[in-house]
């Protein structure tokens, strides 16, 4: 038998296989790298991305709360302008219930009675003055109870003449402005 020596080829072929090992472990090492770098930058792209995203909701987030602040501005003005409404209508309704007044005033004064003062805080009226007799003051005080615009007459105060001796009687006379009962609109009498 020959005797073949396979040392030589033997070293060599783990050589090549060392330097295939060598190789893979590198390619392997390469393709790690440069997997981790892509996967690092298409991270950072991913989070620039998101950021982006963030400052351009923050953005919006902001514009809306300016445009909800705004409306509630708006908002609260309206409430302002109708609450003027309401008072400017309710002051148009009421201008001529004075005027009413007045009227009722002027017919339910009887003659031989003077008025010398009227003053009104809310519905109540007190009305100052002289009469001949007691009789006119009650007089004053049936025609304010037959009035339609004024009712509840109460007599506050009466001395019986002044100082200058012209026998007149002063008086104070408090009574209620009223609204005569209106019938509701839209609804038809029948």
């Amino acid at each position: 038998m020959a005797r073949i020596n396979l040392l030589p080829w033997r070293e060599k072929e783990r050589q090549h296989q060392k330097r295939l090992i060598t190789a893979a472990a590198l390619s392997a090492v390469v393709l790690t790298l440069a997997g981790a770098l892509a996967s690092y930058f298409l991270i950072e792209d991913w989070i620039v991305a998101q950021e982006a995203r963030n400052a351009l909701l923050t953005a919006e987030i902001a514009s809306l709360d300016r445009k909800i602040r705004e409306i509630k501005e708006i908002e609260k003005k309206k409430l302002d302008l109708l609450a003027r409404m309401e008072i400017i209508q309710e002051l148009q309704r009421l201008r001529p219930e004075i005027v009413h007044l007045f009227d009722e005033i002027v017919t339910a004064v009887p003659n031989g009675l003077f008025l010398t003062g009227i003053k009104q805080t809310g519905t109540s009226v007190v009305l100052e003055g002289r009469a001949q007799s007691y009789g006119r003051i009650s007089d004053l005080m049936r025609n304010i109870n037959a009035s339609a615009w004024i009712a509840k007459p109460n007599l506050k105060i009466i001395k019986e003449q002044d100082k200058t001796e012209t026998g007149l009687s002063h008086f104070e006379l408090q009574l209620e402005q009223r609204r005569p009962e209106q019938p509701e609109e839209g609804k038809s009498a029948g």
